[in-house]
């Protein structure tokens, strides 16, 4: 039994290229319609009568599509292949009677096909946006100093006005324009125009950015890297005449094996690196002679790790009977460049009121001075400084100290013990007066936990371990009285 011959019941003509906007019309037209993919024949002759018939028009709702087709869509109309939208028009047609989760079937032979259509057009934008290269023109008639640009490219696919936005986000100070054998797009700084089709004379034979860019190109190529199959497999040959570096590819494959060779049989060198500890030595070299000297050169020192707005100094009088090392400034001690005002120092100056001490009539410093932080979001969280980071500060921290001169050196926390003993102290056994060998026992030294300690704990535990800060300071109140008498 021979089967029924097929009926075209309708013609749709769109524009030759990329038609995504008569597409998409027809489409809403023709399941409006009722029309199968099987009664539909696409066209994309210049003009309508490729079958004697009239275009479906426009009309017809909006259609309600599944997000990941909708998607699809855009990604296929490019290609050239003639059945693209035959292929498009069939999964639309089996989406709106009731298969809306037709693209995870991968099985499915006309899901597969579109795949495959959308990839190879993923794969044509990628090679544009890699391989394209503009070319400075000088345009008759135009303001002197005015600059345009000229690429010429050959896309597999009808690419170009896909393509077109992300020049125009990547060079949308320059004017520019692309030539492709299917058509041709201008930007002039304000809006993305598409013109004609261009051709590869148009463009100069070259600038001097491109001979620039060329030496760039072999002054960093890696003989010893040298894989010409991969290279082509990245950089297609056909791309190769529209490259400016490409035209060294051949001379440097060549003397690949003898540059390596080369290179091998030379001297090792060491790679330069950063030596906190030379920079620390050339800056005692300085020998400050006073307090105001050291901080100068605090100063202008870039953070040994980035981000800090400042350097965080100590504050208070010279001569001070108590000196109180903390670990680092936090946020706030950054944004206003002083120690302690942020949550943990407003606990202390509490703490200190409450044990007799006078805040301003004492010295307040870190054993590191740049704030040291993670980003998330838009909060800077504190981070712990690491033993390296203490001994990079503690040259700042010692000439400091011996500016000031105080009778007693309070050590708030773990890092400001190591900063001053040298070593890892646990502060649970050590809690209480301590002689720091650092310090030649030229002061007494104390070592208390850091108020930022208490601001961590359960609400049930802070009041406990807040008296126990306050008996601490009551002791070193009363250890300061006794020195400077």
């Amino acid at each position: 039994m021979n089967a029924a011959p097929l009926v075209i019941s309708r013609t749709v003509h769109l524009r030759p290229g990329a038609d995504l906007d008569g597409f998409r019309a027809a489409a809403r037209a023709l399941v409006a319609a009722g029309v199968p993919p099987e009664g539909v024949a696409f066209s994309v002759e210049a003009a309508p009568g490729l079958f004697g018939e009239a275009g479906t028009g426009s009309g017809g709702a909006p259609l309600s599509l599944p997000r990941a087709v909708a998607a699809l869509i855009p990604g296929v109309v490019p290609h050239r292949d003639p059945e693209r939208y035959a292929l498009l028009y069939a999964l639309i047609w089996r989406v709106t009677r009731g298969e809306r989760h037709l693209l995870e079937v991968m099985s499915d032979p006309l899901v597969h096909r579109l795949h495959r259509l959308s990839k190879a057009i993923g794969r044509d934008l990628h090679k544009m946006h890699a391989f394209l290269r503009f070319r400075r023109v000088a345009v008759e008639g135009e303001a002197e100093g005015t600059e345009r640009y000229v690429a010429w490219f050959e896309p597999d696919h009808h690419i170009l006005e896909a393509a077109a936005p992300f020049f125009v986000r990547r060079f949308a100070s320059m004017r520019w324009s692309i030539l492709t054998p299917d058509g041709s797009a201008h930007w002039d700084g304000a809006a993305l125009t598409f013109g004609p089709p261009g051709a590869r004379a148009d463009l100069p034979e070259g600038d001097g950015f491109e001979a620039g860019w060329r030496t760039y190109y072999e002054t960093t190529f890696n003989p010893a890297r040298v894989n010409p199959a991969a290279m082509r497999a990245e950089m297609p040959k056909k791309y190769w005449r529209n490259l400016p570096e490409a035209a060294a590819i051949p001379a440097l494959v060549r003397g690949a094996a003898a540059r390596s060779d080369a290179m091998i049989e030379r001297e090792p060198t060491m790679p330069t690196r950063r030596e906190p500890a030379k920079a620390v030595a050339a800056m005692s070299e300085a020998d400050p002679k006073s307090l105001d000297d050291l901080n100068a050169i605090i100063r202008r020192t870039e953070p040994l790790v980035p981000g800090a707005t400042q350097a965080v100094l100590g504050e208070g009088p010279l001569g001070a009977t108590l000196a109180f090392v903390g670990e680092q400034p936090g946020d706030q001690e950054d944004v206003q460049g002083r120690p302690f005002v942020g949550p943990a120092g407003q606990l202390l100056s509490r703490a200190l009121a409450e044990a007799g001490i006078d805040r301003g009539a004492s010295y307040l410093t870190n054993a590191v001075k740049h704030f040291k932080f993670t980003l998330r979001g838009k909060r800077r969280i504190h981070e712990k400084p690491t033993a390296g980071e203490v001994s990079h500060y503690r040259w700042w921290l010692d000439r400091e100290l011996d500016f000031v001169a105080p009778k007693l050196v309070v050590a708030l926390g773990a890092t400001a013990v190591l900063a001053l003993a040298g070593k890892s102290i646990p502060i649970t056994r050590s809690r209480g007066p301590f002689r720091f060998d650092r310090l030649d026992g030229r002061v007494q030294g104390f070592i208390t936990v850091h108020p930022s300690y208490l601001l961590r704990l359960p609400d049930e535990a802070k009041a406990e371990a807040y008296a126990a800060f306050v008996d601490d300071l009551r002791r070193v109140q009363a250890l300061g009285r006794e020195l400077s008498a």
